[in-house]
């Protein structure tokens, strides 16, 4: 659309820096209030817009498109994941969909590290013994967890996170294994020093700690299910800072109840923001409130990704993060 300025509807709050930009070059229709739109809501931002801006927790379905009309042309997405958007729909109806690849690889497996060291070092545990003024003293036997070093880390999904949580792996001593649905390039393995499992449930079951990093797809729904966390060894921890549909978290509950699993470091769960009330009371469960990308430069870079593919479609050119069904 040359030489037009787009309307562009926004679901949340942004960064004031994207907002301000944003606001300068569309029509733009930004989210005082910031909380979750309903459906009805949704599908009526999808019907006054040319261009969508929604993030994570908007779920767009087919049944929402269809009452969208006929003049939304792009759905911007704010994240990488596009799992909670029905993207061939979308496409069938004349709608783009882009999303923010990239972005946010090294914040997130910053978080994955820190989810790790957490657990191993019941970092927690010590945390609310000083805040509830508890501590009578340094004791020999107290707090004791396990040694990074020398663990051995299983990834499940080698993409950029995968690899960037290897990196960051090898620099704490730990040794690297993978599973992914494709193998890496031998010369990637070689400066990973990662070891490739073709096989899922011979890794899981030789790792001390496994890092899910793959994303949420009907073929990777519930891939961590009650069989294959049952093959962890007890003393193993798991860490997911990818999607919590990956995980069957009503069995993972189960066994880190029954110290079937050792621990577990959660950022993202199953059912969203509706975690199982019997996790969040373990001792041995650490679980954040979806922070991985939470960091001010991540979602200002997520902002600017935004603006790029918004601006692009407006001079009349493909988005340069445009989503196709069959990269899903």
């Amino acid at each position: 659309m040359p030489g037009q300025k787009l309307s562009v509807v926004v679901t949340r709050r942004l960064p004031e820096a994207v907002e301000t930009r944003m606001s300068e070059l569309f029509n733009v229709e930004l989210s005082v209030a910031d909380k979750k739109l309903s459906k009805s809501e949704l599908v009526a931002a999808m019907m006054r817009a040319d261009v969508l801006v929604p993030c994570i927790t908007d779920q767009i379905d087919a049944g929402m498109l269809a009452q969208a009309g006929d003049r939304l042309k792009l759905i911007a997405n704010y994240g990488a994941g596009v799992d909670h958007i029905d993207v061939a729909s979308a496409r069938q109806r004349g709608i783009l969909v882009s999303n923010t690849p990239g972005v946010m690889t090294d914040d997130t497996a910053d978080m994955a590290m820190a989810l790790m060291l957490a657990v191993l070092r019941r970092v927690p545990e010590g945390m609310a013994v000083m805040q509830q003024g508890r501590w009578d003293g340094w004791a020999p036997t107290a707090f004791m967890g396990g040694r990074v070093g020398g663990k051995r880390l299983g990834i499940l999904g080698m993409g950029r996170i995968g690899q960037a949580v290897a990196r960051r792996a090898a620099a704490f001593g730990m040794q690297v294994h993978y599973h992914n649905r494709r193998r890496l390039h031998e010369d990637i393995e070689q400066k990973l020093e990662a070891t490739y499992w073709e096989s899922l449930d011979q890794m899981i079951a030789r790792v001390d700690v496994l890092s899910i990093n793959c994303p949420h797809t009907p073929s990777t729904f519930h891939l961590l299910n009650a069989r294959r966390l049952k093959l962890m060894k007890p003393t193993a921890v798991i860490v997911n800072t990818s999607r919590g549909e990956v995980i069957d978290e009503n069995a993972l509950t189960r066994m880190l109840r029954s110290g079937e699993i050792s621990g577990a470091g959660l950022d993202v769960f199953e059912r969203g923001h509706e975690v199982n009330p019997r996790l969040r009371e373990l001792k041995n469960a650490v679980l954040l409130p979806h922070m991985g990308s939470a960091t001010l430069e991540g979602r200002v870079e997520m902002g600017e990704k935004v603006l790029i593919n918004i601006k692009t479609f407006a001079d009349g050119h493909r988005p340069p993060d445009l989503v196709v069904p069959s990269m899903l």
